[in-house]
């Protein structure tokens, strides 16, 4: 079992920055993620890393914004959110998924954690 705990987020104002982190209850070698659900909307994927930190994915609506990265050491993952916009605001989850490889389906991964408020207003 792995148990990660969010933190980081808050209201800030439209075009501010926020640094979400994860840290995990252990040292893994798991592909972690971040996603999101906003108030009335889907769960969505929002950035992806592989275990090494090698491999990085984004959605379309924060690619150029958002930054993913891990430091193993602390076993903590980072997502750094620049230029927030409002339609950033949502809960941010942070997930493992037991494999190296990162994947964009939230249905992949077996840990997450309980979520941290982003809100971004105009």
């Amino acid at each position: 079992q792995v148990q990660l705990v969010e933190s980081g987020g808050g209201l800030v104002q439209a075009g501010d920055s926020l640094r979400l982190s994860c840290t995990a209850s252990r040292s893994t070698n798991y592909a972690m993620g971040w996603f999101r659900r906003a108030p009335g909307k889907e769960r969505e994927f929002v950035a992806t890393i592989n275990w090494s930190g090698s491999v990085t994915s984004y959605a379309d609506s924060v690619k150029g914004r958002f930054t993913i990265s891990r430091d193993d050491a602390k076993n903590t993952v980072y997502l750094r959110m620049n230029s927030l916009k409002p339609a950033d605001t949502a809960v941010y989850f942070c997930a493992a998924r037991r494999f190296t490889a990162s994947t964009q389906d939230p249905e992949d991964y077996h840990y997450w954690g309980q979520g941290t408020q982003v809100t971004a207003s105009s």
